[in-house]
This record gives C-alpha cells, sequence and structure tokens, in this order.
C-alpha cells in the first residue's frame, strides 16, 4: 500500500474566498468518487494558524506504484491538479504502509 500526501499552500493575495479556490475543492473531491484506484480519499482545510502550515491537504492511500501512476495520470486528476496550479503550489509525500 501506498499513502499519498499532498499539501498546498495558496500563493499570496489568494484566499479561501477566491471563486476559483471551491471549484478546484469541488474538482478533486470529484477525484474521490471517480478514480477506482483509491482506496481512501480525505481533503480538508487546515484548522491551526501557524506560520508553517499548509492550507488544504488531501490524503489517499492505493495500493501500489501501478494503482498510484493510474490516479495521477486519470484525467480527473489532471484537472483538478490543472486547477490548483493556478493559485496555489504544493508538496507532496509518497510512502509504503
Amino acid at each position: 500500500m501506498i499513502r499519498h500526501l499532498v499539501l498546498f499552500k495558496l500563493n499570496d493575495g489568494v484566499t479561501k474566498d477566491d471563486p476559483r479556490v471551491p471549484a478546484a475543492v469541488a474538482a478533486f473531491d470529484k477525484v474521490g468518487e471517480t478514480v477506482k484506484e483509491l482506496r481512501e480519499w480525505q481533503l480538508g482545510w487546515n484548522i491551526t494558524d501557524r506560520d508553517i502550515a499548509y492550507d488544504f491537504a488531501i490524503n489517499s492511500l492505493v495500493d501500489d506504484r501501478e494503482a498510484l501512476q493510474v490516479y495521477l495520470a486519470h484525467p480527473d486528476h489532471q484537472t483538478a491538479a490543472g486547477l490548483w496550479r493556478e493559485f496555489a503550489t504544493w508538496v507532496i509525500a509518497d510512502f509504503e504502509v
């Protein structure tokens, strides 16, 4: 099993009220419904106010590296990532569990 974590940081001047943000969140919410390789799918906004904190997170689980690649290449994932690319940066970690 592989845990795939993504932490998003909104770019300077961008807030959750920006109309692009809820559309991008909805796009990733859809990914959890359409990508059958995902065994777990969680997403949400950070609830703490710390300088080092990121703003939004995705926590997912797939069976193996092949399933991870299918997820990453899935059109719904590509669409959602493209929306976030307009107003945020992110870091990822993929590790075996």
